[in-house]
């Protein structure tokens, strides 16, 4: 996506951007117009109206056509300010890099005088700078750019010390550049985005400034005129005549506004996350954007079923099929467990059962989620934040990244309960120290009271089980819950998970790459490749004989404790890119059993054996015994 195309996204920053274009223009043709000279007086016509015969926007109190005054102002006071801009980035950037490259006692040395600069208020060391070398536009300049220089310094150099500890920049070193050479082909490019953003939002200050210069008399001169000498020579007649301060505090006005929504623009559109829409502000439910009929729901019991759903990433003019087709179902009381590789569209199915993929860039394009025969893919938001942690309840992967960090967990449980059922603060806090008992946290009334910090791993996990748990959910999805714990708290959580399960008779979608855990824990599994489904069935026949090249490629991978002397072996080749999927079955180019016919057309998922289903042409045979 272009730089234009990624600043009109923000519509202030566009605006800004065609205002700013609009002045600047007029003031590159404002010598062509044909406009009165605006250092002529003529005392007779002094203080026109505006409108008048004439003077389109009136006269001074020295009969001085203000219109040709204001665009010869706003020629001279954007020029100024964009030099005073350009001057301090540059002389700005180069301390900052200096002192950030170079580190120690030079960079001591440089940042102790960039903080005593900063320790003067910057008005007055304006003020003192213009003292010092006369009034005048050229020295107002010098003073605008000398006391911005300090701003530019140190944001440069914290960038900098961030860059100059990167691999590349010990690989330029061990590869015998200078020093000066890697400042130029390393360090630089990388910090002249930040030099660009400061500059943008910084150019509409440093004319404010400069006005503010001129209009004390400290900055252009009689009969030169730009918009602070302008404001400045008004002021006497400010009530009698008040448009002779209006049209150039106005003109100031629209200036410095441009360009600092422009700047803002400019900030976002040269930061990398804004392409994939990250910066966006997320619609409160995934879009919506389903091509097709919408499948119906289904006879058999499934208190969730997903049939058919299809989530994509709309990315610049990229379309990454993140979810192709997935079509699973648990019922009350059963575990069903989810497995693949990373980037396989485990998480992302998860996410998009309660509309919880960002949008933008996620979009569900096909498909179905029936909860208790009631379709949620595109279902009202205020129906689905309703179920969300209420009827359908969520345990993340990394509960410090989901935990609150500023309120303690007692008081998220809290929130969790009254967010969904009116109940009062001392009933809801009782029932969130009973929570924290039933995931086995020990002495819950002082743990309630912690902050998710004060806490270990386990534990934090744990919390987020009871955050699930707090309004009696009917469907728990647990997006690898036990990845970052030790074995043993693994063990524990997974114990607490499925005595839950057949206490509540609780409904849980487990999303892993281990099957120890799926062994463990699941009733039914289901293995996901390239965003779809490539063979579901029976926890045990599946891990005993899978049919499918995929999965047991993936068991292959597992080690053996004490089973002897075994290769382990390794899937050879990476998971196809979704927005670039192959022809055909997107595991040919790794499997050892592919032929020709895998490589063409649609490989659709059929039966193979009582309650199995398998997306392969050639599976292994299930016997009697795996069935």
């Amino acid at each position: 996506m272009s730089f234009l195309r990624l600043l009109a996204r923000n519509r202030l920053a566009l605006a800004g951007l065609i205002v700013m274009v609009c002045v600047v223009v007029l003031a590159l043709i404002t010598p062509l117009l044909p406009l009165a000279d605006p250092n002529v007086t003529n005392t007779a016509d002094r203080f026109q109206r505006p409108f008048t015969e004439g003077a389109a926007l009136g006269t001074d109190h020295l009969g001085r056509d203000l219109l040709s005054r204001l665009l010869h102002g706003t020629r001279l006071s954007l020029a100024v300010g964009f030099a005073a801009a350009v001057i301090a980035a540059t002389l700005g950037a180069a301390i900052g890099i200096v002192a950030g490259f170079y580190g120690g006692r030079t960079d001591n040395i440089i940042m102790r005088g960039v903080d005593m600069l900063m320790a003067f208020p910057y008005i007055l060391l304006a003020l003192a700078i213009v003292a010092a070398l006369g009034p005048g536009l050229l020295n107002a300049l010098i003073a605008v750019a000398a006391v911005n220089i300090p701003f530019f310094a140190r944001n440069i150099r914290g960038v900098t010390v961030g860059i100059v500890h990167k691999e590349f920049v010990d690989a330029a070193r061990l590869s015998g550049m200078s020093d000066l050479r890697i400042i130029v082909t390393e360090v630089l490019p990388n910090v002249i985005p930040v030099i660009v953003i400061a500059m943008s939002t910084t150019v509409g200050w440093m004319i404010l400034e400069t006005a503010g210069l001129s209009f004390l008399g400290l900055g252009s001169q009689p009969p030169v005129a730009d918009l602070g000498s302008m404001l400045g020579e008004a002021r006497s007649a400010l009530i009698t005549n008040p448009h002779t301060s209006v049209v150039p505090g106005t003109m100031i006005l629209i200036i410095v506004m441009a360009i600092n929504l422009l700047g803002d623009g400019v900030r976002d559109a040269l930061d990398p996350r804004l392409k994939s829409g990250a910066l966006n502000r997320p619609m409160p439910t995934t879009l919506v954007d389903r091509k097709g009929p919408v499948p119906q729901p289904k006879e058999g019991g499934a208190l969730l079923s997903i049939d058919g759903l299809k989530t994509e990433f709309h990315v610049k003019d990229r379309v990454y099929k993140a979810v192709g087709g997935v079509t699973l179902s648990v019922r009350p009381g059963e575990c069903l467990g989810l497995i693949g590789e990373s980037g396989s569209g485990k998480s992302v199915t998860a996410l998009s059962v309660m509309g919880l993929v960002a949008s933008p860039p996620g979009v569900i394009t096909g498909g179905a989620v029936h909860f208790e025969g009631q379709d949620l893919v595109g279902a009202p938001y205020a129906h689905l934040r309703k179920m969300r942690g209420d009827r359908v309840a969520y345990i993340f992967q990394d509960p410090l990244a989901t935990l609150h960090p500023l309120y303690t967990v007692g008081d998220q449980l809290i929130e969790a309960v009254q967010s969904h059922h009116a109940t009062p603060k001392s009933e809801a806090r009782a029932h969130a120290i009973d929570l924290l008992k039933s995931v086995r946290i020990p002495n819950a009334e002082k743990r309630i009271d912690s902050y998710p910090h004060e806490m270990s791993g386990g534990m934090r996990q744990r919390v987020g089980i009871a955050m699930a748990l707090a309004n009696d959910p009917d469907v728990i999805i647990a997006d690898e819950p036990t990845t970052a714990l030790d074995v043993t708290v693994q063990a524990q959580i997974l114990s607490l998970l499925d005595d839950l399960r057949r206490e509540r008779g609780l409904a849980i979608v487990f999303i892993t790459h281990d099957f120890g855990v799926v062994a463990q824990l699941c009733d039914r599994v289901a293995v996901m490749y390239a965003g779809r489904i490539v063979e579901e069935g029976p926890t045990d026949a599946i891990l005993n004989a899978p049919s499918h090249p995929y999965t047991s490629r993936l068991m292959a991978c597992v080690p053996e404790l004490g089973g002897g002397r075994r290769e382990l072996a390794a899937i050879p080749g990476l998971p196809p890119v979704v927005d670039r999927l192959p022809e055909g079955c997107a595991f040919a180019d790794r499997c050892h059993k592919a032929q020709e016919a895998c490589r063409r057309g649609e490989i659709e998922l059929v039966d193979n054996g009582p309650s199995r289903t398998v997306r392969c042409i050639a599976p292994e045979p299930v016997t009697e015994a795996a069935q």
